[in-house]
């Protein structure tokens, strides 16, 4: 089993804000895969269903992002899981934006989310790092992350979304590679899919002398040959 946690902010006022992808990522999973409605629980939301042949639950904390921990750890222990059993996504400022790694324990990097995880279940999780970019200064962070995904966003962003729904049974199986290969084809299609092959150009198989031969005839000697 597997609890596959996104991380955000609740409220509709921060729905569409960069620190919310992880519960953007989650709904895409939730919606996709034909899981269970959202409901209240563990002081979040989650909502159950199977990856493949994992059962998975998905849990967005409303406790607010620098408790998040509270959250997951009430979710892990009822459930019995150890940390190697959690997935969280989450909003990477320091990847570019739509790139996505995956990477099991390590530091927090000042994440609040992840940080408030660390305090509650350890650091030997596994985090699914959601490239938001970074604004060029850390004074501007704060601003940055709780400020909505602006309208170029929206193409690659939905690309995202539909990656990590693509990759999400492989996610849960444990299976990282094949999840990032998944997420790279919907963000890098090949370009044989971008576009239609082209017919090669096709070629009279005479020689040229005979094909010059040809062109230096008349109208009417082409007719006549015609109907000999």
């Amino acid at each position: 089993m597997r609890l596959v946690v996104g991380l955000g902010n609740p409220g509709s006022k921060y729905a569409r804000n960069r620190h919310n992808i992880g519960f953007m990522a989650v709904d895409r999973i939730a919606a996709d895969h034909g899981f269970s409605p959202w409901r209240s629980r563990f002081q979040g939301q989650i909502a159950e269903g199977r990856l493949g042949d994992e059962k998975v639950v998905l849990l967005k904390p409303e406790t607010f992002m620098n408790l998040s921990g509270q959250s997951v750890g009430e979710a892990m222990r009822y459930f019995k899981l150890t940390p190697q059993d959690v997935i969280v996504l989450h909003d990477e400022l320091d990847l570019a934006p739509g790139k996505c790694r995956v990477k099991t324990g390590g530091g927090h990097a000042g994440h609040n989310g992840l940080r408030s995880i660390h305090q509650h279940i350890g650091d030997a999780y596994h985090r699914v790092r959601l490239g938001i970019g970074h604004p060029g200064h850390k004074d501007r962070v704060a601003a940055y992350v709780l400020s909505d995904f602006s309208k170029a966003d929206e193409e690659w962003l939905d690309d995202l979304l539909r990656g990590i729904s693509d990759g999400a049974p492989a996610l849960a199986q444990g299976d990282f590679g094949r999840f990032q290969n998944a997420v790279a084809l919907r963000m890098s299609p090949s370009r044989s899919s971008r576009s239609p092959r082209m017919a090669p150009e096709k070629t009279d198989p005479r020689p040229s002398e005979h094909r010059n031969a040809q062109n230096d005839r008349s109208p009417l000697q082409k007719l006549i040959d015609r109907f000999r």
